[in-house]
């Protein structure tokens, strides 16, 4: 519980300042939460960044404050956070579908957005496979690109899209996804598309090596096609594995997704058997 009852807090947090600047890192502190691992497990409870959160509550509270016709346009901008009318339109259109001078109109429809209530819901008993394993540090090499967690979603993708036309992949074939973020702090993170280091294989200059620490990890199989496969267990694992977790908590900065390789498979990545693992770094409570 204390993981829901975390995001519940920091939910509560952002209606009472949703006035006010806030950040992903400045909730997460106000929760004791990693921003690292906020970000990631508010995203994947609740379908939308924190960021998407906080534009869409206070678009929809402005669209209210407006139709109540005793506000004017600039002072709603500035109130919600909006340098400028301009940018205040551009959002607020975007989101309720008519300008703000419009909203002020008694026949104009606008759109809700309630705040969010997150609840645990029991049922019943089924078994989530994991093993607790401690590795030993290991080295990787690839490509790397920082990212932003906002954006991260639809840019990783891309990247990896990247990695592969640009005949990367005959260098690197990507057994490794590898989420870094040492700090446990900040807007963004380093992303890897990585394989294990070989000293004695001729790798271009242009691709780094990483030294991943050694740990204890919690390593979750997943098994299916990709990316659902993948994104099922992720769900998963906040929503249901760490709620109930007791022993462990989150020990680092890392998370590591492992890919089997695709030609075992009759339809690769796609095939309903294809393999894969979640690498969470844990240490006892």
């Amino acid at each position: 519980m204390e993981w829901i009852d975390a995001i519940s807090n920091a939910v509560e947090y952002i209606e009472a300042h949703i006035t006010e600047k806030i950040s992903a890192d400045e909730i997460a502190k106000q929760v004791y939460i990693s921003p690292f691992y906020f970000q990631k497990g508010f995203s994947l409870l609740c379908g939308m960044t924190v960021s998407e959160y906080i534009r869409n509550r206070r678009l929809a509270l402005a669209g209210t404050e407006l139709a109540a016709g005793k506000s004017k346009v600039i002072d709603i901008a500035l109130k919600y956070g909006y340098d400028s009318p301009d940018s205040f339109a551009k959002a607020f259109t975007r989101f309720h579908g008519v300008t703000p001078s419009m909203a002020q109109r008694t026949d104009i429809t606008l759109k809700s957005f309630a705040p969010l209530k997150i609840k645990l819901y029991l049922e019943g008993g089924y078994f989530m496979d994991y093993r607790i394993v401690k590795k030993n540090s290991f080295t990787v090499v690839g490509s790397a690109k920082t990212f932003k967690y906002e954006s991260c979603k639809a840019e990783i993708p891309l990247f990896w899209k990247e990695h592969f036309e640009s005949g990367d992949g005959k260098y690197v074939c990507g057994m490794f996804g590898i989420n870094i973020d040492e700090k446990m702090g900040g807007s963004d993170f380093e992303y890897m598309i990585a394989d294990i280091y070989n000293p004695a294989s001729d790798i271009p200059d242009k691709f780094i090596t990483r030294t991943i620490p050694e740990f204890t990890w919690a390593v979750f199989p997943c098994k299916g096609p990709m990316p659902s496969a993948l994104q099922d267990v992720n769900v998963k694992i906040f929503s249901e594995w760490l709620p109930a977790l007791k022993e462990y908590e989150f020990a680092a900065g890392y998370c590591i997704e492992m890919y089997d390789e695709p030609s075992k498979y009759a339809k690769g990545t796609l095939d309903e058997n294809y393999y894969s693992e979640i690498w969470i770094p844990v240490k006892k409570k």
